[in-house]
């Protein structure tokens, strides 16, 4: 691929992703686009089909697995997560920088394809504070919480495997997370705004 690498961003929920990203999006309107996820679970209260998901059945899904449409697929909580290889070539037929937000699972799936990103994991300064953030969204039943928060211990042991990561952004300052952010793809944002021109 002649154009900018694409970018894995991964992290346990409550560390500030979205945050993040929403600030890139804002700073770096056409440089960057998402690859929409498929999922199989339903669409929460304003969600769009196609926008923040592509909401399919679990046969759907699993028929696109099995055809190796997709670079990475996980179960999260009874439901299949997916990133097609379709929506990622979407987005750099636009000579954008392909965001992927994915979990665990799916960096290591990643690993093993050819698609050379940039890696990055974004951790919360500590699990305590992990732990407040998510009890203050009040989002979730306690077993669901309880179930996110075992997965963000996971998720914070495996951001410390040597060589998983190029970028381990600790987000405890956002205006300084951001920074460190921007620093680290200025190099492909700035070469995405060159072919765009």
């Amino acid at each position: 691929m002649a154009g900018p690498r694409p970018v894995v961003i991964s992290g346990p929920s409550g560390a500030g992703k979205s945050t993040l990203l929403k600030l890139l999006l804002k700073e770096y309107e056409h440089v960057f686009g998402f690859s929409v996820s498929h999922t199989t679970r339903n669409p929460r209260q304003g969600e769009e089909n196609g926008k923040d998901y592509h909401f399919v059945t679990r046969d759907e899904m699993l028929r696109g697995i099995e055809a190796g449409e997709f670079i990475e697929n996980a179960e999260f909580s009874g439901n299949r997560y997916g990133t097609s290889k379709a929506a990622v070539q979407a987005v750099q037929a636009k000579n954008q920088i392909c965001i992927l937000d994915i979990d665990m699972q799916g960096v290591r799936n990643i690993k093993k394809t050819d698609l050379c990103p940039i890696y990055l994991s974004i951790q919360p300064p500590s699990f305590e504070i992990l732990e407040e953030r998510l009890r203050k969204r009040k989002t979730e039943s306690q077993e669901s919480l309880e179930k996110r928060l075992m997965a963000a211990k996971l998720d914070m042991e495996f951001s410390k495997e040597p060589g998983m990561f190029d970028e381990v952004i600790i987000n405890d300052d956002l205006e300084d997370a951001y920074s460190r952010l921007k620093s680290v793809l200025i190099e492909e944002i700035q070469k995405a705004k060159d072919l765009q021109n």
